[in-house]
């Protein structure tokens, strides 16, 4: 007989005090339920009950096993429970945050793709370039940028976040040349209020790491104004890749330092490590690193 029916038979048993009880409940025949309990304990090797033509009770080893049982049975029906999810349809209400550029020129392009294979989902998405409290704020997951300290949260590494260093030809034009990271210092730079970009921009080169103090006449929390201004030939930006691309392609901006590329920041999607994997979150994490994964 199966080990996990005849626990659970004779978990019924103890429960309900009788073996004629259990097997009204189990939808089977007295003599089967005993054939359960009698088979459990050969394969035990020890007397559970004490059994008499009026009544049953357990042993001392009887009454340690029984609680031992049920959280044997406990983790099995949560484990069952758990592969049903896995196997159900994405259903409900699923809240993501993501920095502001990446959710507009990488993600917001992407979304659709989802909720065309999820349509049982309603995405609610939000934008800003903050710390968010996942747990706090009530996200299901969050995409963030940087280095990740010990949040608590499980993250999911994603392609590594790029950001180029340009400038509009009309302001190359107008101003000393741009050889070296140390000679930002003699530039005008526009810059991004959040993270080290506001004062500090680093580059990778021949000889190392490069960190270089920047001086910058506009700072501003979103990429795309940064973009405007450098577009209009205000002065030097460093932004992600996705944000300049296109006005790189049609020659708005120029790329510098080509010598000096700027070093990648990781990508990751968190979710809180206590949160069960629902099927809308676990379809969401599967479709966010095969879209945008390492590859």
């Amino acid at each position: 007989m199966d080990r996990f029916t005849s626990m659970s038979v004779f978990v019924k048993v103890v429960d309900l005090g009788s073996f004629r009880a259990a097997a009204d409940a189990l939808d089977m025949s007295a003599q089967f339920v005993s054939k359960h309990v009698l088979a459990l304990e050969q394969h035990l090797g020890v007397r559970l009950m004490h059994r008499t033509t009026r009544r049953q009770s357990l042993t001392d080893f009887g009454r340690q096993y029984v609680e031992r049982a049920r959280l044997i049975l406990d983790e099995l029906a949560q484990a069952e429970q758990l592969a049903a999810e896995t196997q159900a349809l994405p259903t409900g209400r699923l809240r993501i945050n993501a920095p502001v550029s990446f959710g507009m020129n990488t993600l917001a392009p992407r979304l659709p793709e989802y909720m065309r294979a999820c349509p049982q989902v309603q995405v609610e998405l939000t934008l800003n370039n903050r710390a968010i409290d996942l747990v706090e704020e009530g996200y299901d997951a969050v995409f963030r940028v940087g280095e990740l300290h010990d949040s608590g949260l499980i993250g999911r590494a994603l392609a590594p976040y790029r950001l180029a260093l340009c400038a509009a030809p009309a302001y190359l034009a107008a101003q000393p040349p741009l050889r070296h990271p140390q000679d930002l210092q003699q530039h005008v730079c526009l810059g991004f209020s959040h993270t080290e970009l506001r004062s500090h921009w680093s580059f990778d080169g021949p000889e190392g790491r490069v960190t270089v103090p920047v001086h910058n006449r506009m700072l501003a929390d979103h990429g795309e104004p940064l973009l405007h201004a450098a577009v209009a030939g205000l002065g030097i930006i460093l932004q992600p890749l996705e944000v300049v691309g296109p006005a790189l392609r049609s020659g708005q901006l120029v790329a510098l330092l080509p010598d000096h590329p700027v070093p990648t920041r990781p990508l990751h999607l968190l979710y809180a490590p206590d949160r069960r994997v629902t099927p809308k979150l676990r379809s969401f994490i599967d479709f966010a690193v095969q879209a945008f994964g390492p590859g």
